[in-house]
This record gives C-alpha cells, structure tokens and sequence, in this order.
C-alpha cells in the first residue's frame, strides 16, 4: 500500500471525517440497511457507493427517486442518524490518514470539514482519539450548501486562516475532490492508501 504524504506546496490541511479519518462507512452502511428494510429497500454496498458523500437527507430523497418511494427526507433522515448513534462505538479510525495527521498536528494548521452533523462528528472524534488533534471543525450546519459546492473547505479555510490555493483537502469520495476543486484547493482522495470496507457486517 502506498504511504500518504502531503504536496509540497500545502502550508494547511483539510481532512473529511467519515470515511477519511474515521472507518465510518460499514457503520452508516449498516444504519442504513437497518432503517430502509422498513420500507422495503434491501440496501446494498454498491447502492451505498453511488450515494459516498452525500448527507442524510440528500441520500433518502435520492433513494425516493431510484425506488419510486415516498419517505420523508427529513425524517427518515433522523431516523438513520439515530440508529447510526447506537452503533457508532464500532467505527475505528483509519490508520494511514490519522498518522498524517498526527505528523502534522502542531506544525502546520489542520480542520475537519464534513458533511455529517456536528454532534455525531463531534462523537466520531471523540470515539476515534481524534479531538486532541483539531480544534476546528465545520459541519453541514455551518454552511448554506453541502458539498460538491466549496463552501465547507472555504469555511475550513477563513477559519485556520489561510489561502485557499494554499490548503490540501484529504477526502474518501469525489464529491470531496469536486469540492476541494470548487474551492481552488489541492486535493487527495484517500482511499488509495487503505481497503475500503464499505459492506461488510460488523
């Protein structure tokens, strides 16, 4: 596996969370599963792949429109965050991109940008070990819109404090890389250097 380094131009960090720092996937993957069987969805890690990236919400109503269903976004949207809350405590953080951070941490500024609510990312670092190591942190509260649209690394940006054009984002799905791009930033997708393990049970 190749080892992750940053460019040589990058004076600052910007890392996704879900799927990035912290091996969320099989626990959002299996929220998911569990909430949609009551509308008669079998989900499955290849519909989940198509979906990487994008917030609750906007995940229910795409699945409303694949599935011909009527779910109401916003509240099945809650209903997945919560059944994902009782089963957090499984996810593990990703090893090759918290090493980077670690490295990092203290000599140039970092933030986490995502696209989760504050609360539960709050929590994943919590679980992961990661709090020690970020002071800044920008939700999908945070900003008007989510990404591919650049404002949640723009934000990460204003708030450390630096350029744009100066910032690396480290992100696991291409709506994080189109992002990155948006906001004229530097970017990495970073699950060429671990196995992604989006299906599995856990």
């Amino acid at each position: 596996m190749k080892k992750l380094k940053i460019n040589p131009k990058t004076e600052a960090l910007i890392f996704d969370l879900d799927g990035t720092l912290a091996d969320t996937m099989p626990v959002h993957f299996m929220a998911y599963k569990n909430i949609l069987k009551e509308y008669g969805i079998h989900f499955t890690p290849e519909i989940f792949a198509t979906l990487a990236g994008i917030p609750a919400v906007g995940t229910i109503a795409r699945l409303n429109e694949m599935f011909g269903t009527k779910m109401n976004p916003e509240e099945v949207g809650h209903f997945k965050e919560a059944e994902y809350e009782k089963i957090m405590h499984k996810m593990k953080p990703i090893e090759p991109v918290v090493a980077l951070a670690k490295k990092y941490h203290g000599v140039l500024p970092m933030a986490v940008g995502t696209g989760g609510y504050k609360r539960l990312a709050l929590k994943t670092m919590e679980i992961c070990g990661l709090d020690r190591y970020f002071e800044i942190l920008v939700s999908n509260e945070d900003v008007a819109r989510p990404k591919p649209f650049p404002d949640t690394f723009l934000k990460c940006a204003e708030l450390m404090g630096v350029s744009p054009s100066v910032c690396e984002v480290f992100a696991d799905a291409q709506l994080g890389i189109l992002a990155a791009e948006a906001a004229g930033m530097m970017s990495k997708l970073v699950t060429d250097y671990y196995e992604v393990t989006i299906g599995q049970e856990i």
